[in-house]
């Protein structure tokens, strides 16, 4: 009676958490501006295909599910992902009831409910929910095969591989594995012997086929990116960091229980255990190992949720024997990274709070400036001939725009990020990469460039390769969003391209102040500025938008021609600026200071503003 009283304690406990954090990320999922990759899924979605260069086709598939039943919303994009992610505890709760009882079924599930990296998922739309789901499929269908094989069992295999293998190469780790443990213990030799589950692997098989016949007519370009563009195979010692990141998302304490629940397994007289002990010691080192040797710049955390999905139902087992501090300490640590990894995306939902993140380390760029650049894309459209064709300088902008706007065939200029993220091939596929897209009927172009998605030192050369398909470039106008932490140029192509010297947007660095000091309320700024083909007429300095000055511009700066070797402004080396500031009485404070350059061909373009404190003792 008493373990039945536990049991029912522990499903209400989790029952009642469910509701809350669903309830939760639904509202997250309608304020959350859309990040980059959902938007190229989306692009995805409506190019349907059997499979993608970056991905097998389920994502896809499920973004065109969830915009075409609720609309071109993101929360409607996300909703089908929100439906699967609700899904995976109950999977957990149902495995492990089964095989250890109610009260550690359910105590699992919450453990599943509270991970943050299982417990946001479906806040976006990422290939990594539907493949969670299938890995808790498989290792169900596993824990009931070595138990006995069954035509429900053997159903739950195929449905897990064949959900797997339409969501993401890396659910290859998972089949790998899986299939290593099995080979490795008497009882699954056994499974491995019976023609029925032969059946079920030979349909996980034909589910990678769509994938597999993407990369044959595509020169292996999916896999040689997966496997070989992305990683440096190389020892680099980021994966220490790697390391200590599984350790804060997955709280010390669980860590530790987890641990503790793969070595006690791994001897465990049950082959179950076993399997699951195994399964997730497996999946979690071999991803451990390979952030030492594999990408280390692009984000990688999520890697190993299949291994923790496998030890979650182990680690009740492990809690139980601790006091009952240690526990509350285990249960209380995971409940607020959860809370944390919630409140991070609530926070980036909110403009202000973006906005004030401007330039800090985890300033949420992905999530940033997509509504206001379509906004100004808008505006600058209705303003232009009708036929006006619009072009994006890379996929994470024309993804977005094309969401923003209901386009999904926004041309896309050749830019490093295509490449970068395995996506230059599907945009070929799609015929959207062009050289030069003026070229192509002569019809006016609106170019709109992401001036912050490449690094600074890169973008003179950017600006130059702009030049090169499309002759010296207009003045821009510029949409500076967040104090200019997201920066988009706009040119208007609608007149014939003009000859002579390759005109680019302005350059500029503020040297002093440095950004984030504490000033007087009267204090020098000092830089230097150049805009190449025609160069730069007059820099006045603004504070939170305000002009302050008009800075004194001409002084010799040779460093600045001898770094940016290529540059062509005809004023090189006097391009520096200097300005003295004075503030009045009340001004101390936070402020944003900016810089509003005017180009000798009529350009006028407002710099990124970086911080500033105000203090009214250095007067």
């Amino acid at each position: 009676m008493r373990g039945r009283d536990y049991g029912q304690r522990s499903r209400d406990v989790f029952v009642a958490l469910w509701l809350g954090v669903t309830a939760i990320k639904c509202v997250l999922a309608a304020r959350l501006p859309l990040f980059v990759d959902e938007a190229f899924y989306w692009q995805e979605g409506q190019h349907l295909a059997a499979a993608y260069s970056d991905l097998p086709g389920l994502t896809a598939w499920l973004a065109r599910i969830g915009v075409g039943v609720g609309g071109e919303h993101a929360w409607a994009l996300r909703t089908p992902f929100l439906l699967l992610a609700a899904l995976l505890p109950w999977g957990v709760a149902r495995l492990a009831t089964r095989e250890f009882g109610a009260a550690i079924g359910w105590q699992a599930a919450t453990l599943t409910l509270l991970l943050p990296l299982a417990g946001t998922l479906g806040v976006l739309a990422l290939p990594d929910v539907p493949m969670a789901l299938a890995t808790v499929l498989c290792l169900d269908a596993g824990a009931r095969l070595l138990r006995r094989v069954d035509a429900k069992a053997v159903l739950e295999l195929a449905s897990g591989l064949m959900l797997g293998a339409l969501s993401h190469y890396r659910f290859a780790a998972v089949i790998g594995i899986g299939a290593l443990v099995l080979l490795s213990l008497p009882e699954g030799r056994r499974v491995l012997r019976d023609a029925r589950v032969w059946v079920a692997l030979m349909i996980g098989v034909l589910a990678w086929w769509p994938l597999m016949a993407w990369n044959f007519d595509n020169a292996d370009a999916g896999l040689r990116f997966q496997l070989v563009d992305r990683h440096p195979w190389t020892l680099h010692w980021d994966g220490l960091w790697f390391v200590l990141v599984q350790t804060l998302l997955v709280t010390p304490l669980l860590l530790v229980a987890m641990a503790l629940a793969a070595w006690r397994g791994l001897r465990d007289r049950s082959p179950v255990v076993r399997y699951l002990a195994s399964c997730g010691s497996g999946l979690v080192l071999g991803f451990f190992v390979l952030g030492f040797f594999a990408d280390n710049e692009r984000v990688s955390f999520h890697w190993p949720l299949p291994g923790y999905l496998a030890l979650l139902p182990l680690v009740p087992a492990v809690l139980a024997g601790w006091s009952r501090g240690w526990r509350n300490a285990t249960w209380g640590l995971l409940a607020a990274a959860l809370a944390t990894a919630l409140l991070y995306y609530a926070a980036v939902s909110v403009p202000a709070v973006r906005a004030q993140a401007a330039y800090r380390k985890w300033y949420p760029a992905n999530f940033a400036g997509w509504d206001e650049v379509a906004e100004a894309v808008r505006g600058q459209l209705a303003k232009m001939p009708p036929g006006t064709r619009l072009v994006a300088d890379n996929f994470k902008l024309g993804a977005e725009l094309g969401f923003a706007l209901d386009d999904a065939r926004i041309a896309v200029l050749d830019h490093p990020l295509n490449h970068r993220h395995g996506r230059a091939p599907q945009l070929r596929l799609w015929r959207l990469e062009e050289a030069a897209p003026r070229a192509a009927d002569d019809a006016p172009v609106l170019l709109v460039v992401g001036a912050a998605d490449l690094k600074y030192r890169q973008l003179l050369d950017h600006y130059h390769a702009l030049c090169a398909q499309f002759g010296p470039l207009p003045p821009p106008t510029t949409v500076n969003i967040d104090h200019g932490a997201q920066r988009f140029l706009m040119f208007d192509l609608s007149t014939p391209a003009r000859d002579g010297a390759c005109t680019t947007p302005a350059m500029a660095w503020i040297d002093m102040p440095a950004p984030g000091a504490t000033v007087g309320r009267q204090f020098d700024v000092a830089g230097w500025a150049f805009k190449d083909g025609v160069g730069i007429v007059r820099v006045e300095v603004t504070l939170d938008d305000m002009p302050v000055a008009t800075a004194r511009y001409g002084k010799a700066l040779p460093h600045v021609a001898e770094f940016w070797k290529i540059s062509t402004d005809p004023t090189h080396p006097r391009v520096g600026f200097e300005a003295r500031i004075n503030l009045p009485p009340g001004s101390d404070g936070l402020h944003w200071l900016g810089l509003t350059l005017h180009g000798n061909d009529g350009s006028v373009e407002q710099w990124p503003q970086q911080r500033l404190q105000v203090a009214g003792a250095g007067d």
